[in-house]
């Protein structure tokens, strides 16, 4: 559905991607996790179409970027409807179905900036999928969120990536991404390093945050013993 195959790219004479290759298909839910630095929002970027020589396609690929919130006192249908912007109209029922699908159509004219995080972050979601993509691609979309709503969240685009979309997201919180994606890719250094279902590439992450893993424990991962 989507894909980068053999990139490398260098931003600012910094090389930040080396020879990363990733393929994205239909009903698939990947997280890409890694220490800052290591070039996950670059290969999310990428996936979009938004780094330079780029081609996105905003119809059928939509990217949510890290903090994204609306600095206006639009209404949260306001908000979502600017999801169709794409396809270069205002249609009702896409809108109020993408409402829906956030959970968040019943405060659909109050303002979004008086709202809780967790329900502006649920309608921005919503104007992602009121443009009705085949693909989500989402840079830490549960950050600063409360472990309710973050749940929420992943249980909304897990059932996005049910319905046959390709969801895309970074996330830092490995024992919520190990409950809801179908694939863990772990990017360190501008390269991937590990990458299969989510436990597997656990090990590899670990070592990736400088930490210990405890499979049988929670969290997964803590600071490693001085």
């Amino acid at each position: 559905m989507i894909a980068v195959d053999a990139l490398t790219v260098t931003l600012g004479g910094r090389e930040v991607l080396h020879d990363v290759s990733l393929s994205v298909g239909a009903g698939e839910f990947i997280a890409v996790c890694g220490p800052n630095g290591a070039g996950k929002t670059t290969l999310l970027r990428a996936l979009a179409g938004l780094l330079p020589g780029g081609h996105p396609d905003p119809r059928h690929v939509a990217y949510l970027e890290q903090g994204a919130r609306c600095a206006w006192g639009l209404s949260v249908r306001q908000v979502a409807a600017l999801g169709r912007m794409p396809h270069g109209d205002a249609n009702r029922a896409e809108i109020d179905r993408a409402l829906e699908e956030c959970g968040v159509l019943a405060m659909a004219d109050r303002r979004i900036d008086e709202i809780s995080g967790g329900e502006a972050r649920r309608a921005m979601l919503a104007r992602a999928l009121a443009t009705r993509p085949k693909a989500l691609l989402l840079d830490e979309p549960v950050a600063d969120l409360d472990p309710a709503a973050a749940h929420q969240i992943m249980a909304l685009l897990a059932g996005f990536s049910a319905s046959g979309g390709a969801v895309v997201a970074v996330l830092h919180t490995l024992d919520l991404a190990a409950s809801y994606v179908t694939r863990l890719v772990v990017v360190q250094a501008g390269q991937i390093v590990a990458e299969g279902a989510p436990v597997a590439p656990l090990p590899r992450a670990a070592v990736a945050f400088g930490m210990d893993l405890q499979p049988n424990a929670r969290p997964l991962m803590r600071p490693r013993s001085s």
